[in-house]
């Protein structure tokens, strides 16, 4: 009996993958690929408009009998997911994560066609599709969005542990039933469902060593670490009740070593020798060090009392600890009129590159020039939960779906600055900066090249001071509250819709920021605090590290223990709310979101020319309402009586509430045009939506009075409007016989109507906004309009590209049979670019996200109980905020290729012995300034990690 194809894709998204917390591939016994169970010729007639229930039953009940046997067969069983599906989506099953695992899923994802990835700290993070960043990007698990621990809207995927997801899916068209969010597309991550194990009982536990050599390099690392996994699935009380226990705990040494170029302020100096120029702020040295721990756990019950009933709890946890400390050396202040320039080299937009830095003379502009050492410590424990219940109903034509949800993360990053500078007259009542230079050269994407002219005074205890020591940490909460429901109805003897379907989608959303800030001494010490001079070091809080390896030229420095060194002086750091840094209070605040969501969609299936057409049509009506509550500086003692954490009151702030609320109405349309049983042509066009970045949304801001004009700043906004656009996708797709390959070609534009940047408003109507402006005392009215520093939509533009995926399995006889070949390319280009002037004068680069190239590719091999993979990812120069500095920075990231390389061999059916070396190249994270490759920004290495372990199952 022939069957509806979007009844195959139904019974194959209810189908389950056997979970395994390191989801081994289980070995082949015959040496031959199992083909997927139930692959049918495709429908060509209207006979499976009468297809009984329970064949749809048996069907399900079949697909999760699939046995996974090996890499090739996930690729097929990918495959499956991808070609019956009714939106453009690419698909990574169970034994794509599990068996040969990533080190996280964003990494996992980054094997599908224009998908690629920012490396954060060497790892995986951020994701980005179709050339747009994290921000354009929605995230859900198990159907459930997630909160973030960015503390923006993008979601950090390394939080999530490879071994706790049973599939993921990227959705690349849009359909009425997904939840908004996704212009870039919507990733949907999965757990498993234990009453479709093939299995009554399962035991799975994989364990392995990891070692990373550049460890040794990098003061605070350790070589050596760990990967630990065990799960459980259990079905009772005759298959009716499903049982699912999982934990995954990863430790790994924090590693990187990194020179950084620093950005220019976009403004000419003039050098002593009469040039004109742009300088750079300065350079960094610095070995990054520390720990990573990450666990995660997952539970579910499945309680399934009747063919038609099924109720489902469920719950994910994962914390992560990421120790984070640089030591090393910062000169700092190359303009200003702070230091002698000599010697300058220049690059092509006329900013130094090269040259030697030196103190300025006694009486001569500044004297803010040091090569300081410092010592940062970025640390951060973020964790995530997600869990709810779900119920499906299934009874004749109806199908019923609801969920209730409850999810929350939270992020806490210290983010300590250490300083310390050799002084002259230490101990006096008045130390002074010791007169420093510095010849440096930045070698674009290379390694610089720094020298000190006293290089002995960077460890010398007797010159060395702490200078300041400032801890500004990031505390976030994000919280939704969710409850979804849908409707469906199948329609047999209709000629075009084979179903309806109605739902409704609520999200209560509450994100919260909260900013504090202790500070001891000065920078420099060329502001001296009164009661805090530079405090002297000692042996054992102030150690002599030197470099090794690719940066052992540079001079050794001391290892700065920032608190020991307090303690050492009865100081004790604690951070809190102070008004006399303001922006602890003005950054700190909330953000309310409310998403109401109610779509329609038809599912079609029918005979056209003579052939079959099936796809959906949909709308969804989408009502957000976001609303920030903050301060707002009125000044003049205007606002509300507030003490901030030392107990002092301040009147000049007054609590704001700002926000607005907006309904779109979204549709979509995806068609499926099968033009043969292996050939079909897909169309998509779609309006979407993703929010405003949620951090960009804080109401708080600062105030000055200039000219009798009220000016406020912040960059942030609550009025900032959605992201939307219109998106149209057309592709053909070639499959070959068995599921055992594909060839796909697709283009895709999408029209997005604005971005959101920072601008400046002169005159600006504060009242129509919500803004009290406080009362001039000399007029005894309102301050006139002046400047509002802040966030706007500004113009939008166009995205287009081309993907292309290849993939073939068991295309030789014999012992080769079991050879398989992947490979994705992806072209991009957009008509937005992005002003700067990081490298010096403005120049524009791209849209953040974007590479106009993107391919991977993989080889791999299975034959009996041996599997192996070598894969690539490579991704063009890209844009991004991401760059290290105090506040964000738009710089490129230079092209990158990272290889990985895979094996497992199962001793028995139940053990297996596991190898991967990730990175094999030792691919650096490279970036650079205004669009110049000369004008290095960091340059940073992470090193190689190797795995060797077990896998053990029964």
């Amino acid at each position: 009996m022939t069957l509806k194809l979007n009844m195959f894709a139904l019974a194959m998204a209810s189908a389950g993958l056997c979970f395994t917390a390191g989801i081994q591939a289980a070995p082949v016994t015959d040496g031959a690929a199992t083909a997927p169970a139930g692959q049918t010729s495709t429908p060509q007639d209207d006979t499976s408009k009468t297809q009984k229930p329970e064949e749809k039953n048996t069907l399900a009940k079949s697909l999760s009998g699939i046995t996974v046997t090996g890499y090739s067969n996930s690729v097929e069983k990918s495959i499956d997911y991808q070609r019956y599906a009714d939106t453009i989506q690419n698909v990574i099953t169970a034994a794509d994560i599990g068996g040969l695992p990533d080190q996280s899923i964003a990494d996992s994802l980054t094997h599908l066609p224009g998908v690629s990835a920012e490396r954060i700290a060497g790892q995986a993070s951020q994701i980005n599709i179709r050339g747009l960043s994290g921000n354009f990007i929605q995230t859900t698990l198990d159907g459930r969005e997630q909160p973030s621990t960015s503390g923006s809207n993008y979601i950090q995927f390394d939080q999530y542990p490879s071994e706790l997801i049973n599939m993921a899916t990227v959705y690349k068209s849009s359909q009425a039933s997904l939840i908004t969010g996704g212009v870039g597309g919507t990733i949907g991550l999965q757990t498993a469902n234990p009453l479709e194990n093939s299995k009554d009982q399962s035991l799975n536990v994989d364990a392995r060593g990891s070692y990373n050599g550049q460890a040794h390099d990098v003061t605070g690392a350790r070589a050596l670490g760990y990967r630990l996994s065990a799960a459980y699935q259990g079905k009772f009380l005759d298959n009716t009740l499903g049982v699912g226990l999982g934990m995954a705990q990863m430790y790994q040494p924090h590693v990187s070593e990194q020179f950084v170029g620093e950005a220019s302020d976009g403004q000419k100096y003039t050098l002593a020798n009469g040039q004109s120029a742009y300088l750079p702020q300065g350079i960094q040295l610095q070995q990054n060090g520390g720990e990573e721990r990450r666990t995660g756990y997952m539970g579910t019950v499945v309680w399934k009392p009747t063919d038609e009933l099924q109720l489902t709890g469920d719950g994910f946890f994962s914390k992560f600890k990421n120790e984070s400390f640089g030591y090393g050396l910062r000169s700092q202040n190359f303009y200003g009129n702070n230091a002698q320039i000599t010697n300058p080299v220049f690059s092509s937009l006329g900013t130094m590159i090269g040259g030697t830095v030196s103190s300025n003379p006694a009486g001569v502009g500044g004297n803010q020039f040091s090569n300081e050492t410092t010592a940062d410590n970025y640390t951060t424990v973020s964790n995530v939960f997600s869990g709810g219940l779900n119920l499906k109903w299934n009874h004749g034509p109806w199908h019923l779906d609801s969920d209730v949800s409850l999810s929350r993360a939270a992020s806490h990053q210290i983010n300590v600055d250490t300083t310390a500078d050799p002084y002259t007259g230490l101990g006096s009542a008045n130390p002074q900066l010791m007169p420093q230079s510095l010849t440096y050269m930045l070698h674009g994407r290379g390694i610089g090249t720094a020298s000190f002219a006293n290089p002995g005074a960077y460890t010398n205890l007797s010159d060395m001071a702490l200078s300041r020591y400032g801890v500004y940490p990031y505390v976030y909460h994000d919280k939704m509250k969710a409850f979804r429901t849908s409707v469906k109805y199948d329609l047999p003897n209709n000629s075009w819709l084979s179903a309806l379907e109605a739902g409704v989608y609520m999200n209560n959303h509450n994100y919260r920021a909260d900013r504090s800030v202790y500070v001891y001494g000065s920078e420099w010490n060329t502001s001296p605090v009164a009661g805090q001079p530079p405090l002297t070091l000692n042996g054992s809080d102030a150690q002599t590290t030197c470099w090794k390896g690719t940066f052992g030229s540079f001079p050794c420095f001391l290892k700065l223990n920032g608190p020991a060194i307090l303690a050492a002086h009865g100081i004790t750091a604690t951070p809190v709310k102070d008004w006399k840094n303001s922006w602890s209070e003005i950054q700190s605040g909330s953000v309310n979101e409310k998403t109401r969501d109610l779509f329609v969609m038809a599912d079609i299936d029918a005979q056209l020319f003579g052939h079959q057409l099936t796809g959906n049509v949909g709308m969804r009506m989408s009502r957000q309402s976001q609303y920030s509550y903050g301060l707002q500086q009125v000044g003049n003692g205007a606002g509300v009586p507030i003490a901030d954490g030392y107990g002092v009151i301040s009147t000049d702030y007054a609590p704001i509430k700002v926000g607005k609320t907006y309904t779109d109405y979204l549709p979509s349309l995806n068609l499926i045009y099968h033009l043969t049983d292996n050939d079909q042509a897909r169309f998509s066009a779609a309006k979407v939506l993703s929010r405003p970045p949620i951090d960009l949304m804080l109401a708080g801001a600062g105030s000055w009075i200039s000219n009798g004009q009220y000016n406020v700043w912040g960059g942030t906004s609550p009025l900032l409007n959605p992201l939307r656009a219109q998106q149209y996708d057309l592709g053909y797709e070639h499959y070959f016989d068995d599921s055992s390959g594909a060839l796909t070609a697709g283009v895709f534009f999408k029209h997005i109507d604005s971005f959101i940047q920072n601008v400046t408003y002169n005159n600006y109507n504060f009242a129509a906004a919500g803004i009290t402006v406080p009362t001039d005392p000399t007029t005894g009215k309102p301050y006139l309009n002046g400047q509002y520093q802040t966030a706007y939509n500004a113009k939008g533009g166009n995205l287009r590209g081309l993907e292309l995926g290849f993939s073939k399995t068991h295309f030789l006889p014999g012992i080769w049979s079991g050879l398989g070949v992947q490979a994705n390319y992806s072209l991009t280009s957009s008509s937005v670019r992005n002003p700067t002037n990081l490298g010096g004068p403005t120049t524009y680069i791209g849209l953040p996200g974007l590479s106009r190239r993107v391919a991977s590719g993989a080889v791999f091999y299975d034959n009996g109980p041996f599997s192996a993979r070598v894969s690539a990812n490579y991704r063009s120069s890209f844009v991004s905020d991401t760059q290290i500095a105090v506040n964000n920075q738009l710089v490129t990231f230079a092209s990158e290729t990272v290889y990985d390389f895979q094996t497992s061999y199962a001793i028995t059916d139940q053990l297996s012995v596991v190898y991967q070396m990730l990175n094999i190249g030792n691919q650096p994270t490279r970036t650079y300034f205004g669009g110049n490759t000369s004008q290095t920004g960091t340059i940073q290495y992470f090193g190689r990690t190797s795995y060797l372990g077990l896998n053990f199952k029964m």
